[in-house]
């Protein structure tokens, strides 16, 4: 028997109490800005600045009250848990660290200051993350495109209370438990960017291996893709929407409905003439903002030898809107299509290992979060006292 067990068998064999979050928490405070000084300075914490992994703050502005958005309204305390009411299901929330004591948050945020006499911070931070929660927080958001859950509501959820003794015990066991993943994903992030940087000198060598003779520029490699402009984003897709692909970036970049700008799947590079960078896409999309510009490989010229070819250029800056005017009198090998072959077969199987989440290094980053997950919720399940 555990010692939580054994604690949960002496301090309360029959059950424990549900109760609101409402019931467990203290007011927080509002900004009062017309009392401040214009020299007065705070960091802002924004829905964007709260990691949705790790549950961090980082890379918060500074604000005054001559610069502040209109959602800059709440001063937070050191222990205070933010919970992100704006989009819930992306699950932002985290507990504020003493650096952060006094400075400001959005109204994007509920902020829950736990009563310590009823309820431990870290506590209530893991309760927030279990699937039970969630499951109430989708049941009860409102709204389609920009989903949101009020306040008030995310207070009437009810949560166990055990002793604050058995408390502590499941807080240290899931504390140490995220400090132990944090410490391996802090590892195994050192070396993914170790591999990736490998990778990057593997496919430099492969690609200037190659002999001088065989150098072409870049536009004699690619035919430009004629494609629709001025997509509009949509909401977040059922499984229909079509993923918009926007200036080469690595991310999808939202969602439209209107099949009038799908581009059908092939293979297709994606470069971003205001941003410099390079995608792969085999799948539908649409091009997303001007300055996105579509190509196919031409023949003789496998469509991913190509990718890897353009991607390893670097193109320097010529003011807005001319870097593939640059780009296509740049000259990259082009051997032969058995040596291309070659080239594209060793460059995705590193490219699989470093990047792909099914294997390598990121699939376990992947399980000891699901395990974290997984006991978070189990110690975190209890049987209601009834009376």
């Amino acid at each position: 028997m555990s010692r939580i067990d054994e604690l949960i068998q002496d301090l309360c064999p029959s059950g424990v109490e549900y109760e609101a979050i409402a019931e467990l928490i203290t007011r927080s405070e509002k900004v009062h800005w017309d009392d401040l000084d214009q020299t007065d300075e705070f960091r802002y914490i924004d829905l964007s600045t709260v990691d949705r992994v790790t549950h961090s703050i980082n890379g918060t502005e500074t604000i005054t009250k001559e610069n502040a958005p209109s959602r800059a309204q709440q001063v937070v305390r050191e222990g205070d848990v933010l919970f992100g009411t704006t989009r819930p299901m992306l699950k932002r929330y985290c507990i504020v660290p003493a650096d952060y004591d006094g400075q400001v948050a959005s109204t994007g945020f509920c902020v829950l200051r736990a009563n310590t006499d009823r309820i431990l911070t870290n506590f209530l931070f893991h309760l927030l993350g279990t699937a039970t929660f969630y499951e109430y927080v989708q049941t009860n958001e409102r709204g389609a495109s920009y989903p949101a859950i009020p306040d008030n509501v995310v207070k009437k959820f009810r949560i166990p209370v055990p002793p604050l003794e058995v408390q502590r015990e499941i807080v240290r066991v899931l504390d140490k438990f995220t400090q132990l993943e944090a410490e391996l994903e802090a590892e195994l992030e050192a070396e993914l960017e170790a591999r990736r940087a490998q990778y990057e000198l593997y496919r430099r060598a492969l690609l200037g291996a190659e002999e001088r003779d065989s150098l072409q520029p870049l536009g004699k490699l690619l035919i430009s893709v004629r494609v629709p402009k001025g997509v509009k984003r949509g909401a977040y897709g059922d499984g229909s929407a079509i993923p918009i692909v926007d200036q080469g970036k690595s991310a999808i970049a939202g969602f439209t409905d209107d099949d009038s700008f799908r581009v059908p799947a092939g293979e297709h590079i994606v470069f971003g003439d205001h941003t410099r960078a390079v995608k792969w896409v085999d799948h539908d999309f649409a091009p997303g903002a001007d300055g996105t510009r579509v190509f196919r490989a031409r023949e003789g010229v496998l469509p991913r030898y190509a990718f890897f070819a353009f991607q390893q250029l670097e193109i320097p800056s010529r003011g807005y809107n001319r870097h593939w005017t640059v780009a296509r009198e740049m000259t990259v090998p082009v051997p032969s299509l058995k040596r291309q072959r070659e080239i594209v077969t060793i460059l995705d199987q590193f490219d699989a290992l470093v990047n792909d989440i099914s294997i390598g290094l990121p699939a376990e980053l992947t399980a000891r979060r699901k395990q974290y997950e997984y006991y978070r919720d189990r110690l975190l399940t209890f049987k209601e006292l009834t009376a």
